[in-house]
């Protein structure tokens, strides 16, 4: 088996909460009293152009929300989208205490909107964990399309077989096993580091 050299890590689900998930979006709708089906359907007609970088967060809160007056501004609406963004302590530790090692490389490699994704490697000081970040509004494409992780391993020049990737999501993991990367699905960070060992990633020296 190859030496694992590069880990890419999805955010959302795994280091951090989700930054614009359907449980906020339906506090989002709570909040600001608004119709759910029909800021879904907004959403959904909206979203790939959004994490893909060709819709900004200001149209897409236009065409979502503002296409007609509201009782709020829509600074109010993205400050609330933008805390939406928590951290999850454990798997961040964990994931600290990895790029301290220096013994791996960290990437991101993760869906998010341009301004959100600035947003969480700016609040959660990303950049001291992670030496790249493929995510989707950089790279137009979105996981668990198959060129997301291609441009990954193209633009690191690593093999597959060193490469983990770490996510919430089954679905996002096919893909990446397909083109023979190790994928563990997050569950918890014990869980996590237990997998992680077993490729012989580990803190321990």
């Amino acid at each position: 088996m190859a030496e694992v050299s590069t880990l890419f890590w999805d955010n959302g689900g795994v280091i951090l909460t989700n930054g614009w998930d359907r449980r906020s979006r339906r506090k989002a709708v709570e909040k600001f009293d608004l119709d759910w089906a029909d800021f879904e359907d907004r959403h959904e007609l909206l979203l790939n152009a959004f994490e893909c970088g060709q819709a900004t967060l200001e149209e897409y809160v236009r065409r979502t929300v503002f296409y007609r007056t509201r009782p709020f501004q829509a600074e109010e609406f993205k400050q609330f989208m933008f805390e939406q963004s928590e951290p999850m302590p454990e798997s961040l530790e964990f994931l600290e205490q990895l790029a301290k090692t220096r013994r791996y490389r960290h990437a991101a490699l993760n869906n998010e909107s341009l301004e959100i994704n600035a947003y969480r490697i700016r609040r959660f000081h990303l950049r001291e964990c992670f030496e790249a970040f493929f995510s989707s509004c950089y790279l137009g494409v979105r996981k668990p399309d198959r060129g997301i992780y291609s441009l990954a391993l193209k633009i690191t020049q690593r093999d597959p077989a060193e490469c983990v990737l770490i996510d919430d999501r089954e679905l996002n993991l096919e893909c990446a096993r397909e083109m023979g990367m190790h994928g563990i699905q997050f569950l918890d960070v014990e869980q996590l580091r237990g997998e992680l060992a077993e490729l012989g990633v580990t803190v321990a020296g």
